[in-house]
């Protein structure tokens, strides 16, 4: 077996409006709200750190500029934690920031679907295999799932490699779903990919979570900028153009997944982090106890 290039680079498409949590999202990122104390889009680096990424693209829209500023050197804040010795605050600061040159910004100047978001990136990933997050997945686990299907990529010899999760059928038509072949352990072999299937078409119920390892070919396929489900460039039809051409696995990640896209999935995620605190879980116990009557 060929040794496969490695994964150096990650895509993190953040140009969505977040207009399902408006009024909140009208001047802060829906990516910049926070699971507990830290914004969602910092866990999917935290995650692509973990798994050994050293490059960043985010691919943003209008309004987006604090994200950008999120991930640089805050110097006034910093020297004023210093000055009161505030060290915790300041280790919480310093110790996700990715390294200098290790992270770029590119604009989608039109909302075209998933597809046009990571093809916006192609400058910047070249001839390489890369890695796309969804920060609206925030998946919860050790290790993370990126390092889980980083380990799949190399045991497979690379590829494409999403990541699955079984759902149950009244939601399938609300995902991508994998059309499953031979299963070893975790690693399933990809014979299709369907965007948004009825329920009783659907190939399975494996649906496909915001992570994925792509060979750079995909870029050709997106460059027909072909339409898709709901008219959009969807990364899914791409997707599916290279099975045969290319080896191609899901992994059933071990973790916790919630849907921070969504108003409840996002209240989950942080009431599950909350409770998964030491420093917070006993008080917030206690709340959710006398809220629940």
């Amino acid at each position: 077996m060929t040794k496969p290039l490695p994964v150096r680079k990650a895509v993190l498409p953040v140009a969505g409006m977040g207009t399902r949590f408006l009024p909140a999202t009208k001047a802060v990122p829906k990516e910049m709200l926070p699971v507990v104390d830290k914004p969602v889009v910092q866990y999917a680096v935290e995650e692509a750190m973990e798994a050994g990424i050293e490059q960043f693209i985010f691919v943003t829209g209008r309004g987006k500029h604090v994200i950008e500023d999120h991930f640089d050197h805050a110097y006034e804040l910093e020297a004023l934690l210093k000055e009161r010795d505030k060290r915790n605050e300041l280790d919480s600061l310093l110790e996700s920031l990715p390294k200098s040159g290790s992270v770029s910004f590119t604009r989608q100047q039109k909302p075209l679907g998933l597809g046009h978001a990571v093809w916006c990136a192609r400058h910047f990933i070249g001839n390489e295999p890369f890695a796309v997050l969804l920060p609206d997945d925030l998946i919860v686990g050790k290790p993370g799932a990126l390092k889980q299907m980083m380990k799949a990529y190399h045991d497979v010899g690379g590829g494409a490699v999403i990541a699955a999760e079984e759902r149950p059928e009244s939601e399938i038509s609300r995902y991508g779903v994998i059309a499953p072949g031979k299963i070893a352990g975790n690693i399933i072999e990809v014979k299709g990919v369907v965007e948004k299937p009825k329920a009783k078409e659907a190939p399975s119920r494996l649906r496909i979570v915001g992570r994925y390892i792509l060979p750079s070919e995909i870029f050709s396929e997106l460059d027909r900028k072909e339409k898709g489900a709901g008219g959009e460039i969807q990364l899914t039809d791409s997707m599916q153009k290279l099975i045969g051409r290319h080896p191609f696995h899901a992994v059933n990640v071990k973790g916790s997944w919630y849907d921070c896209g969504d108003k409840v999935g996002f209240l989950h995620a942080n009431i599950a982090v909350g409770l998964s605190r030491p420093d917070i879980a006993p008080a917030l116990r206690a709340i959710l106890k006398s809220v629940g009557g």
